[in-house]
């Protein structure tokens, strides 16, 4: 077992659930997480992460995307921890390169995207470049509003994943 998961799972409740919140962003989800301890690997905690996930309600999918800031900007949302803040600018390292044009249609096809769906376009950025996650918008854009909720909330699974592996290594 991690060094990470011994300490945490000896936490108080609450206590567990608050150090765990900043990978997924959803207070259910974090209390959910908690109350599954004692967690002895990784396996079990992305499995246990997943689905927990996949039965939330929407409201809060909706609270953990809240905790994103828009794919081209630099600011998180006054709502996400520091440490989410952080990982978000890990995670969209490749856009912050980008050049002045791409960021401004990035943030016209946002402000279309929140427009549409009336939330934030939630995308797994690690790795992808700012035109792949530009395509990628736009190809979601096309989408009906129950199908682009399952899209953006497989999307947040995947960050929360990377993000449960970041919190283990730390």
């Amino acid at each position: 077992m991690s060094e990470v998961l011994a300490r945490w799972n000896q936490l108080p409740a609450l206590e567990a659930a608050q150090e765990i919140l900043p990978c997924c962003g959803s207070v259910a989800w974090a209390r959910a997480m908690s109350a599954r301890r004692p967690i002895l690997d990784e396996a079990t905690l992305l499995a246990g992460s997943d689905e927990i996930w996949n039965h939330l309600q929407t409201q809060d999918w909706m609270e953990a995307f809240s905790k994103h800031p828009r794919i081209g900007e630099r600011k998180a949302p006054q709502a996400a921890s520091p440490l989410s803040a952080s990982w978000s600018t890990q995670e969209q390292k490749d856009v912050a390169a980008a050049n002045a044009d791409v960021l401004s249609t990035l943030a016209k096809a946002n402000s279309e995207y929140e427009q549409k769906f009336n939330r934030v376009f939630i995308v797994c950025a690690t790795g992808k470049s700012s035109s792949e996650m530009l395509d990628t918008l736009y190809h979601r854009l096309q989408n009906d509003d129950a199908t682009e909720l399952q899209a953006a909330a497989e999307e947040q699974r995947k960050i929360t994943n990377i993000r449960l592996q970041k919190w283990l290594s730390a």
